[in-house]
């Protein structure tokens, strides 16, 4: 098998960027001094800058696809669209629905991930719900909600032959907080969120193994003072925090104050983007919710909520950058190496390091996606 470089580029890693000459072999990185000598298929960089790819661990679809009704092809769509915009890697989000179709969707990714694909890397499942809150359930339909059932969850990781990576409960909920270390031991990462805990159980899930807060400051009881709620209590521990960096669901100094109370290593960037990512306003669904999405904000039918966004994880960067004024190579983290961390695949995803997946961006000098590789491969859109 050749190998594949990459010349002249300020390459992102050790959070730096630095003079290296990236060698691609078998999909797997290896760092060399700026002045190697490359032979064969060579891509120059050409003074740009080289990042890990994105990955985004909450997405329920994009460009007209609904994860809960995404078969393989289906989800070919989304690969394809999250990689033309910086996202090599993500996992999906499958909303609160019937048992049935719950496996259905487990069975499709579990298809799609056994065959050849062409765009970003499906890593797994992400199940919200159906052990979720009545009262902060946002988009998830009220009577498909349910008590915490470690059973269920069992049969969901079995069929699924352990994709499920990733799953949202609200600590408040029957059954839960004895759910967390079962889930543990399944090997799914768990964050609390759709709640209206109050800090002492928010602070319980924590302490059974509760690692993250779903999109942070959404669909959660706020923090007052005298109350300081899930959202105090998540805000004060060490659990990850997702965020939505559209402008929309998190003013952008509600951003900067996520920042600077977590710190940048405790934030994950994710787009809870729906089908009508990438595609113009207009009417959709999320589950079996119907959305109508005015000016890029995607709202329910029935009440006006907020249904997830159109948001993608470029956008995001770049949103980031504007609203922090901080530098790229501080910001990067939000967008790769923590949420690869928080669901246990930074052994070989989220930063650019001698035998992980080559899975690269190459950004223009506004931090615009020129380049893509997926696993070495270079990717081409259309």
């Amino acid at each position: 098998m050749s190998t594949q470089y990459i010349v002249n580029g300020q390459v992102y890693t050790g959070r730096s960027f630095q003079a290296k000459t990236l060698a691609i072999e078998g999909g797997r990185l290896s760092l060399l001094p700026p002045d190697a000598p490359v032979g064969g298929e060579v891509f120059d960089a050409a003074g740009k800058r080289v990042i890990p790819g994105f990955v985004d661990i909450h997405t329920h679809g994009a460009v007209g696809v609904d994860v809960n009704g995404a078969a393989p092809a289906d989800l070919e769509k989304i690969a394809r669209f999250f990689a033309g915009n910086g996202t090599t890697s993500f996992l999906v989000s499958v909303l609160t629905d019937t048992e049935e179709q719950t496996g259905w969707c487990l069975d499709q990714c579990k298809a799609y991930r056994a065959g050849e694909h062409g765009g970003a890397e499906l890593l797994g499942v992400h199940l919200e719900g159906p052990f979720l809150s009545p009262d902060y359930k946002g988009a998830m339909p009220e009577h498909l909600l349910r008590r915490g059932d470690k059973e269920l969850l069992r049969a969901y990781q079995e069929r699924a032959e352990g994709c499920v990576r990733y799953l949202t409960v609200s600590p408040e909920v029957e059954g839960v907080l004895e759910m967390i270390p079962a889930a543990r031991e399944l090997g799914i990462t768990v964050a609390i969120g759709h709640s209206g805990a109050d800090y002492e159980t928010a602070m319980a899930a924590i302490e059974a193994g509760a690692a993250a807060a779903t999109h942070t400051g959404n669909a959660m009881r706020l923090l007052h003072q005298h109350q300081p709620a899930i959202l105090g209590a998540v805000l004060e521990s060490d659990v990850y925090c997702e965020a939505i960096c559209d402008g929309r669901h998190l003013h952008p100094g509600m951003v900067r104050l996520l920042l600077k109370t977590k710190g940048l290593d405790r934030v994950v960037a994710i787009t809870d983007s729906i089908m009508a990512a990438g595609l113009p306003d207009g009417n959709y669904h999320l589950g079996v919710n119907e959305v109508v999405v005015a000016d890029g904000d995607a709202r329910l039918v029935s009440n006006n909520a907020r249904a997830g966004s159109t948001l993608t994880q470029d956008t995001a960067l770049r949103n980031l950058l504007a609203w922090t004024g901080r530098p790229l190579e501080q910001l990067l983290p939000l967008l790769t190496e923590n949420p690869a961390r928080l669901i246990g695949v930074f052994d070989r995803k989220g930063s650019i390091d001698a035998g992980k997946d080559a899975d690269l961006v190459v950004l223009s000098p506004d931090n615009r996606v020129e380049t893509v590789f997926l696993m070495g491969r270079r990717f081409q859109p259309g």
